[in-house]
């Protein structure tokens, strides 16, 4: 929840969500940027705010393994 406080200024949060059936307590978490562009200058930003930095000093030691996959949005879809 820290996190995505951080992240809020560019409203690129979709969702986050935490699976309670299969391996217990995996973390999803749902982004949308408009391109690779926009996501590397939103992540970059992050890292120049205040307290960022201690958020992710304890956050990533919890991490096990870690997948990245871009998706693209169907023409119905409302993140077009």
């Amino acid at each position: 929840a820290r996190a995505i406080k951080y992240r809020q200024e560019n409203q690129e949060a979709v969702g986050g969500f935490f699976s309670q059936i299969g391996e217990l307590y995996v973390v999803h978490h749902l982004w949308a940027y408009r391109d690779l562009q926009s996501r590397e200058e939103t992540r970059n930003a992050a890292w120049r705010k205040r307290g960022w930095d201690e958020n992710v000093y304890y956050t990533v030691p919890l991490i096990r393994t870690m997948e990245s996959r871009i998706m693209i949005p169907l023409k119905i879809s409302p993140l077009q």
